[in-house]
């Protein structure tokens, strides 16, 4: 099988989930499958009206008669049966458009909102480009298969029967030796298709603009949830799909007028009425054999689709909520029960595994009390963001339990939890828009002012304030027009106007020069004052102020005091600083 071919794996189940998405254009596919009957008997009874046109002809001819009422009303029955055909071929691309632009509308729709409820481990265990081409390659072939490939096959179908049937009635015996002949060209079109088979790629600005979209919001699935803006997202990419239905629809309506235009005048070049039939006999064969393969791509595609659509989601059975309770007060609410929040974050006993198999962390145990600074060192896939992933709630512990303010994490509803936690990562993830709107990323209602007191705070506000717009100075491509360090300090800046408890710093620091550092730890350092803090740090002068460092190695803490307490028992964090022993 050629490269580029998908067989499915379940064509019938696949074919009548695909349909539960055309059940609501029932009536619309009713009237399709008229105007196809039509296009295609109108193509038979044409060219078997040629006969006695041609045959009126030569008797006048012959007979030097000028009587011309016999052949103008044969040529007026045959405009008007082309021109029928005409009609109903554009009905056809007319209502196939506005359905298939709905229905992509739909699926690529209900795609992203699952998306949005998924659990991140299952963006950890996919590229981003494979995730991406259910949304393009995936639905591109759907929409080839609802707007040629079956239009083609049922009109194909429909004139095959009827040339058949027009074949017979003249010349049966003609009809077998050309059914003789189409079978081996039948065989030969049918094994050429199979080896050309391909994905159309053709692209539309609307396409880019929506795939981009989904794309930069799978970089950024961590800020997205540690924020709770799954309903933003939902929405915004609502709008674009909207924009991509009304691009496709406008682009679709002119480009499938010409076909039926051309296709049926072409009929009157022919003069003799067999040889006509066995051309168009020759022509719904390789069409259907054509459109096999079209269809068979798209049924595989769209099984990739609802594999994803029937991927588990998020569970959340929490039942602990977060609500204000005085001006600046928070608490953890169930029922009648208020408990004030404060930031103390415990592991007891915690053990943890990605796959099921190796245990990431291993019987960890530790704790960070409110307005405490907790710092992680050790060597790469020592655990060190493993912690954070379960602090947050990314994925459960196996073992153990992890506690926030004496309740544990898996009693507190996902929104919440991660309402009240705060992330600056190594990877800073920017999105489209001003420097204003990534700030307020972190708190949706906070205010301009709120945005620059956030900025400000974070060491941000001056070079924000030398942008070429200031903070209306549009980032665009994840920030490419800013540095490292620059987009270091937006994120921090976001997570200041988020306000949270809990501050989680991941390896902010590493990527960064030590100036640039430096500038961004006063920022930092502004931003922690009164929280709880995790820090996992490849730098250790970032965490000499820590009231207490974890030296983690395969998932089990081997050493654990403040600076210099570790530095006093010379052991592993001792060679670290001192640098007898290096990070790897």
């Amino acid at each position: 099988m050629a490269k580029g071919f998908a067989k499915p794996q379940n064509v019938g189940k696949t074919f009548a989930r695909l349909f539960g998405y055309l059940r609501p254009y029932l009536g619309r596919l009713l009237l399709v499958a008229l105007f196809l009957l039509i296009t295609s008997l109108s193509g038979v009874i044409g060219t078997y009206l040629l006969k006695p046109i041609f045959n009126i002809a030569a008797d006048m001819f012959r007979t030097g008669s000028r009587n011309f009422g016999p052949i103008l009303r044969n040529i007026v029955l045959l405009a008007a049966v082309y021109v029928a055909g005409v009609a109903a071929n554009y009905g056809v691309n007319r209502l196939l458009m506005g359905m298939n632009v709905r229905v992509l509308c739909d699926i690529r729709s209900e795609m992203f909102e699952h998306l949005e409820k998924l659990p991140l481990k299952y963006f950890d265990g996919r590229t981003h480009g494979e995730i991406m081409s259910r949304f393009t390659n995936d639905t591109d072939t759907l929409r080839e298969m609802l707007s040629n490939a079956l239009p083609n096959m049922i009109s194909s179908t429909v004139t095959l029967l009827g040339v058949l049937v027009a074949m017979f009635l003249m010349n049966w015996k003609l009809t077998i030796l050309v059914l003789v002949i189409l079978f081996v060209m039948t065989g030969l079109v049918g094994r050429l298709t199979k080896l050309s088979a391909k994905y159309f790629r053709a692209r539309q600005a609307a396409i880019a603009a929506a795939s981009g979209y989904v794309e930069e919001h799978f970089e950024g699935q961590r800020e997205v949830k540690v924020f709770c803006h799954e309903r933003k997202v939902k929405a915004e990419f609502g709008q674009l799909a909207q924009n991509l239905r009304d691009a496709a629809a406008k682009a679709n309506s002119y480009g499938m007028i010409l076909m039926p235009i051309m296709g049926n005048t072409s009929y009157i070049l022919f003069a003799v009425s067999y040889l006509q039939y066995s051309k168009q006999i020759a022509r719904p064969i390789n069409m259907i054999s054509q459109q096999v393969t079209g269809v068979l791509n798209a049924l595989a595609g769209a099984e990739r689709i609802f594999d994803l659509m029937d991927t588990p989601v998020e569970v959340d059975e929490g039942k602990y909520t977060l609500e204000k309770v005085g001006k600046e007060q928070w608490a953890w609410v169930r029922g009648d029960e208020r408990i004030p929040l404060k930031g103390d974050v415990r592991f007891d006993h915690v053990t943890f595994s990605y796959d099921g198999k190796v245990d990431v962390l291993k019987d960890l145990s530790l704790y960070a009390k409110p307005g405490q600074k907790i710092a992680f060192v050790g060597s790469t896939g020592a655990g060190k963001t493993t912690i954070t992933n379960l602090i947050n709630r990314f994925y459960d512990v196996q073992t153990g339990a992890i506690t926030y303010d004496g309740i544990n994490v898996k009693d507190i509803r996902k929104d919440d939890l991660r309402r009240s936690l705060g992330m600056v990562l190594q990877d800073t993830h920017l999105f489209t828009g001003t420097v204003m709107e990534n700030i307020r990323y972190g708190r949706l209602d906070a205010t301009d002012e709120d945005c620059i007191a956030a900025a400000k705070r974070s060491n941000a506000h001056f070079f924000i304030s030398h942008l070429p717009e200031g903070y209306n100075t549009v980032l665009t491509a994840d920030g490419a027009n800013l540095s490292q360090g620059q987009r270091q300090l937006i994120a921090i800046a976001r997570a200041a106007v988020a306000d949270p408890p809990v501050l989680i710093l991941d390896e902010a620091t590493s990527s960064i020069d030590t100036r640039t550092e430096a500038h961004i730890e006063k920022g930092m350092d502004e931003l922690m004052k009164g929280r709880t803090v995790f820090v996992i740090a490849h730098r250790l002068s970032t965490v000499r102020n820590a009231n207490a460092i974890m030296v983690l190695e395969h998932g089990v803490i081997i050493e654990r005091g403040d600076h210099r307490a570790l530095l006093d028992q010379q052991g592993r964090y001792y060679q670290l600083y001192t640098g007898m022993f290096e990070l790897s």
